[in-house]
Parts: structure tokens; C-alpha cells; sequence
């Protein structure tokens, strides 16, 4: 058994991988709970597609270097969560129709930047999907000083973010800058979702923000339980996922992502929070 769980680490970029993911794990847990309970899941699934014009520029500009792919993704995601708040505040538009239209202009805009330089298509695809296992000791640096940041902003307005969650019309009530507060939690989704760029690229990281969010809110009925058991499932699958991956040769990436669905359907099963 113990040669089973120590083979891996004989490599280092599989500890590099099983950091990061538990990083991820935990980012995505805390702040998925806010949008699960907010029932902001397109929100999460439109942002993670809207980096895609920031990753192919980035890629373009520094020819296949990682730093800017990761900040072009950081500047396209908080332009299209500002855009959202924006179309939806200024217009008569309910959100989530701003937040398609945002998230269909801002993926046409990738795909067309990926087919104008066919050469780059092939190699863009690997953002798509992740690949955790090339992850360096640069982008664990990166992912553990952002995925700090998006901690402690939680930390700060915890108790805002809580009442906007729960009560909105409390929220105002009681005088909390419920629009400033607002973009401050768009920018930090858009955050969390470039930090889960790596561990399971573009296409899954929307299921790290909500699967095991989704399955705490099955379990706990205290948001601070719920936010602890979320991050726990995300850590879990992600370490989980990465033995499948390398033991299966399996894409990692897919891999947590389906052990955490593993997990949601385990929590659907025995969870007592049906409908009648």
C-alpha cells in the first residue's frame, strides 16, 4: 500500500501537481460555496470561457511562455466579470442575459484569435483540458500568492458576502455597498477560475468551482461547515484524481473532475435534503 501512494512522489512534477491541485481544491471549494448559493453556476461556466481570448493573445504575445498566457487569462476574466456588472446595472437586462451575452462575445473572440494562426491551434488545446502534471515551481508560486489573495478577500467580507447570499434585501438594509461588494465577488470568481486554469483548463475548471460545492450544500446546513467540507472534497478529488491519472493514463484534468462527480452522486444518494 505504501509503495502504491509513494511511487508518484519519486517524481517531482507529480508533487508539484498534488500542491497545486490541493491549492485548487481549496480555493475553488471556499469561494464555489458563495456561487452555489447565490446560483450563479453560468456565471462561473461563462467567465471560465471568457478567458479564452486572454490566453490565445497571451500565448501569441509571449510565444508560448506561461506568465503571459496566465495574466492575459486575469485581464480577459475581470474585463468580462466587470463587463457583466456593468450591462447588467446600466440596462434593463436581467443578468443572465448579460452574462450570455458577454460570455458568447468574449469565446467568439478566442476562437477566432485560436483559427486565425493555425500553427498555435494544436498547443492552445492543452489550456482547454489542463495539464497539472507541467506544472513548474513558478506557477505554484503564482497559483499559491493569487489563490492566497482570493482567501483573504474572503476572510475580509465574509459576513457581506453572506448577507448578499442569503438576503439581498437585507443586504441593503443594512447599507452594505451591495454594487462595489458585487464586482469585488465577480473579480474574485474570475481569479479562482484562472488559478484552476492549470490544474483543469478552460473546459472543466466551472466543475471544480461547483461540483464539490454542490455536494457540501447536500451534507452541511451552516455556510462555514459547508465552505470546510467543500474545500475538502476538492482537495480529496483532487488527489484521488491524480493517482487515477497516473496509475489509468488518464487526462488528469477529466479525472478529478470525475472523481468529484463520484462524489455528488455518492452525496445525492444519501443526502436527507430532498424534496418531498
Amino acid at each position: 500500500m505504501m509503495d502504491f501512494l509513494l511511487a508518484p512522489l519519486v517524481y517531482p512534477f507529480m508533487v508539484r501537481a498534488l500542491i497545486a491541485s490541493i491549492i485548487v481544491g481549496i480555493v475553488c471549494g471556499v469561494v464555489g460555496s458563495y456561487v452555489v448559493l447565490r446560483g450563479m453556476a453560468f456565471l462561473g461556466d461563462a467567465l471560465a470561457h471568457s478567458i479564452l481570448p486572454g490566453v490565445a493573445i497571451g500565448y501569441l504575445l509571449g510565444k508560448g511562455a506561461k506568465g503571459p498566457i496566465f495574466w492575459g487569462a486575469i485581464v480577459a476574466a475581470i474585463l468580462a466579470s466587470l463587463g457583466i456588472g456593468a450591462l447588467s446595472k446600466q440596462t434593463k437586462l436581467r443578468e443572465d442575459a448579460s452574462i450570455g451575452i458577454i460570455f458568447a462575445g468574449m469565446l467568439a473572440l478566442g476562437i477566432a484569435i485560436i483559427s486565425s494562426v493555425r500553427n498555435y491551434a494544436v498547443d492552445l488545446a492543452h489550456f482547454l483540458f489542463g495539464n497539472v502534471l507541467a506544472v513548474s515551481w513558478g506557477d505554484l508560486a503564482l497559483i499559491a500568492g493569487l489563490g492566497a489573495a482570493v482567501i483573504i478577500t474572503v476572510m475580509a467580507f465574509y459576513k457581506e458576502f453572506m448577507v448578499m447570499a442569503f438576503d439581498p434585501i437585507l443586504a441593503s438594509t443594512l447599507r452594505i455597498k451591495a454594487d462595489l461588494l458585487n464586482y469585488i465577488f465577480l473579480a474574485m470568481i474570475s481569479v479562482t477560475v484562472v488559478v484552476s486554469l492549470q490544474t483543469v483548463g478552460v473546459a472543466l475548471a466551472v466543475a471544480l468551482l461547483i461540483t464539490p460545492a454542490a455536494t457540501a450544500y447536500l451534507l452541511a446546513n451552516r455556510l462555514p461547515a459547508m465552505m470546510a467540507l467543500s474545500a475538502a472534497i476538492g482537495v480529496v478529488s483532487g488527489i484521488i484524481g491524480l493517482y487515477l491519472s497516473y496509475y489509468l493514463g488518464v487526462a488528469s484534468g477529466a479525472s478529478i473532475v470525475l472523481v468529484a462527480t463520484v462524489f455528488f452522486l455518492l452525496a445525492f444518494v444519501f443526502s436527507r435534503k430532498r424534496r418531498p
